[in-house]
């Protein structure tokens, strides 16, 4: 019962800490939207950024790994780890040195990903019958799958804008979350700040 009451009132504390922070929230949301927006105006351009920042991050991580793995060269799964490393960075390097193929490639991997999801999606609804509610999950994993056969179909076609569109979708949504969350933070303190003080 304490831990309860103790995570609750951290909980309260936490949120009333950053209650007086709802404007850099909203402003958050805006520049998101703002670079959804431009990101909308080039859907190649956003694929091969995000495409990018994929091999890039996957170099770094390939080049830690194999410096992890140099760290414990006396331990068992040392090869393993070194392997590992190598992959991860020619991959990363891979996809630096040639953008648009590696952008075909995971868009093709993203609708094989759905395809997949869809499947599992199904079953897990099927699977939980006849609880309440199976029939939307297996609806959604109908729709899933749709979306992952339909994108195969057009692929390669759809290969230079797929990512892309992921990243202004994800952009927007984020923006436009983070200025709801904003807004209810402001909300909170002017209802707070116009109750009267207990004494």
């Amino acid at each position: 019962m304490t831990d309860m009451s103790n995570s609750k009132a951290s909980l309260g504390w936490a949120i009333h800490a950053i209650t007086g922070k709802w404007g850099w929230f909203v402003a958050l949301g805006v520049g998101e939207l703002i670079l959804g927006g431009v990101a909308s105006a080039n859907l190649m351009a956003a694929t091969l950024a995000s495409v990018l920042v994929i091999g890039a991050t996957m170099a770094v991580a390939g080049i830690f790994q194999i410096v992890h793995a140099f760290s414990v060269r006396g331990l068992r799964g040392f090869l393993l780890w070194l392997l590992a490393g190598i992959v991860y960075a020619a991959a990363g390097a891979i996809i630096l040195y040639d953008p648009i193929l590696a952008s075909f490639t995971l868009s093709l991997a993203v609708c094989a990903f759905l395809v997949v999801a869809g499947v599992i999606r199904i079953w897990a609804g099927f699977h939980i019958r006849p609880a309440a509610g199976w029939r939307w999950i297996v609806a959604a994993g109908v729709l899933t799958f749709c979306v992952g056969v339909m994108l195969v179909a057009a692929w390669p076609a759809i290969g230079l804008w797929l990512l892309g569109v992921m990243l202004v979708v994800d952009l927007i949504f984020q923006g436009w979350g983070f200025i709801a969350f904003g807004i209810a933070l402001k909300t909170r303190a002017s209802r707070h700040s116009s109750q009267p003080a207990t004494v």
